[in-house]
This record gives structure tokens, sequence and C-alpha cells, in this order.
């Protein structure tokens, strides 16, 4: 299984042990530390597509050896899942924009589900979900694609595209990676937390929110990730 990384600091964390927990092995590349992507998927039974801090739309060979990819997963049913910069990726693949998000959103947010049978095979029957976000820009849904959930921030905050998942979300975030998070002294965090309080958590609320709803993500996550994984042909 294919895992591709964008950053050095946004590692699979509990993408990583769910996929250990399962006994499912997984080839982890860097492309932007110096990893060659692979031509083409074949051998590798499905691909996820982790987060970042730069945007989709950045002039990055790297980036665009990325959609190739996700293109592939469209093009030969290798399932794809894509988390917040992945979901991203996803979505340009699909030929749809990826802009400013209305609101930004750092922290745990929210979400409404849509009613629907794509909504339930995800992400299970209960109407609402608290997330952990960092993001500044959205996708657009992609033509064909089913949008599953959405907040006042970010119109569309999941869409599924046939056995494919694209996630303006961190559902792979676990105890460590939230501790670094939460630690940021980024100036451009710390001046968002001052002009958009309301959706810019501060380190103390996103740790507060930890204790309160990571447990509950994380089982969230073993159904998502059990859904994408069971698409595989």
């Amino acid at each position: 299984m294919l895992v591709l990384q964008n950053m050095k600091g946004d590692g699979p964390a509990y993408l990583a042990q769910w996929l250990a927990r399962e006994g499912i092995a997984m080839d982890l590349r860097m492309a932007l530390a110096g990893d060659a992507l692979p031509a083409d998927l074949s051998g590798h039974a499905a691909l996820a597509v982790l987060g970042g801090e730069m945007s989709a739309n950045d002039p990055l060979p790297e980036l665009r050896a990325t959609e190739r990819l996700i293109a592939l997963g469209f093009e030969t049913g290798v399932p794809v899942i894509g988390h917040c910069l992945g979901g991203q990726l996803m979505a340009r693949a699909l030929g749809a924009r990826v802009v400013a998000s209305p609101l930004p959103e750092i922290g745990w947010q929210a979400i409404q589900m849509l009613p629907g049978a794509e909504r339930e095979a995800w992400f299970g029957p209960e109407p609402t979900q608290h997330v952990m976000h960092w993001h500044n820009e959205a996708f657009e849904l992609p033509a064909g694609a089913v949008c599953l959930g959405t907040n006042a921030a970010c119109a569309v905050q999941a869409f599924a595209y046939g056995p494919h998942l694209g996630m303006q979300f961190h559902i792979e975030v676990n105890d460590e990676k939230l501790g670094r998070w939460s630690a940021s002294r980024d100036p451009a965090y710390l001046r968002a937390q001052q002009s958009h309080p309301d959706t810019v958590h501060t380190g103390d609320v996103i740790r507060a929110g930890t204790v309160a709803f990571l447990q509950a993500q994380q089982r969230l996550a073993d159904r998502v990730y059990a859904r994408w994984w069971s698409a595989r042909r």
C-alpha cells in the first residue's frame, strides 16, 4: 500500500498504526525529501495521500507527480484516500478548483454529515462529527463526486468519487502529531488566531479538544480506512 507524504512534519501517524494493526505493508514515499515516486500503481493495492503546508496550486513538480498517481488510481480502480492537501490534490486531478477557504480552520471543528448511502458507508449514521482541521484553502466539489459533509466555514468537507474519498480534515492525527501541532508558534498561525478566533483555535483549545474528541475520531478513522481498503481489487 502506497502512502505519499508531502512534508516532514506530517507523517501517517494513526494511519500507520491502523495499517500495522491490520498487517498491511506500507510503502512510504516523500518526494520533497528526495524519494522517487513510482511510475505507476502496479504492485500497490491502494493509495493514501497526506497533508502539507504548501498550496495544492503551488508549481511544485512533486505535487504534479502526486496528481498523476492519483489520476492513475481513478483510471485503474486503485482506491485513493486524501487527507487535507491530499484531498485537494484529488479534487484538482478531477478538474475541480482549490481556492481560499471561506474561513480558515485550525482545530477541532464540527461538520454536519449530509444524508445518503455514500455518507453512511464512509462515516456512519451520526449526523455530526468533530474532526481535526488545519487548512487555509479548500476544494470545490468535483464533477461526478458526492459531497458528504459541510459546515459554515467550508461548504465541501469531504467527497466520495466511486471508491475514492477526499477529506478537508485530518483523521490520521494521533497524540504525538497533535502535541507538535498545538505547540506551533508559526507567526501566520498566531495571526490567524487573532483574526479568526472562532475557527482558528489556540494550542490550549486544541489540546482540550484532543481529550474530548480524539478517541472518537480514531474510531471514525478505523471505519473510514476499512471502507477504503475494502474497495481494492
